[in-house]
C-alpha cells in the first residue's frame, strides 16, 4: 500500500478545488471545504464574507466556466505544509472575465486535507497575468 505524502494529498485536493471551480461542481466543493470555513475578500474597501452554504449556493446558481468553454489557467503559485495538520497555499485561476488569486489555509481534520479558509482578491482579466 502507498503512503501518499501531505503535500501530494494537498495537491490531490486543490486538483479537485480548480475542477470543482471549473465545472462548478457544489457537491465537490462540498468535499474540499471544511464546513465551517470562511470566504472572504474586500470589493472597495468592503469586506465581504460568506459561510459555506452561501457559497456553495452560489456555485450552484453560477454558469461553470466548462460550459462556456474558457480557458483554464489553474496554478498552485506557493504550497507550505506548516505542519502534520496545517498547510498554506496560494492559487490563481480565472472564472468568467476575471483572474483570481486564492490564498488558501487547509487543515488535516479525521485523516483528511480541507480547506478552512479563503481569501482572495481579483482583476479583470488582462489587468493580471496568470503568472503574476
Amino acid at each position: 500500500m502507498t503512503v501518499l505524502t501531505a503535500e501530494t494529498n494537498i495537491r490531490i485536493l486543490l486538483q479537485a478545488y480548480f475542477d470543482g471551480l471549473y465545472t462548478s461542481d457544489a457537491q465537490m466543493l462540498e468535499r474540499v471545504f471544511h464546513p465551517h470555513a470562511l470566504y472572504a475578500t474586500a470589493v472597495d474597501g468592503q469586506l465581504v464574507q460568506r459561510n459555506m452554504q452561501d457559497y456553495l449556493e452560489v456555485i450552484r446558481q453560477r454558469t461553470s466556466p466548462a460550459s462556456r468553454h474558457e480557458p483554464r489557467t489553474d496554478l498552485i503559485l506557493q504550497l507550505e505544509v506548516l505542519g502534520p495538520h496545517t498547510a498554506f497555499a496560494k492559487v490563481q485561476c480565472s472564472i468568467a472575465e476575471r483572474h483570481f488569486t486564492d490564498l488558501l489555509s487547509l487543515v488535516r481534520v479525521d485523516g483528511h486535507w480541507q480547506i478552512m479558509a479563503k481569501v482572495f482578491h481579483y482583476e479583470p482579466l488582462g489587468v493580471a497575468s496568470c503568472t503574476s
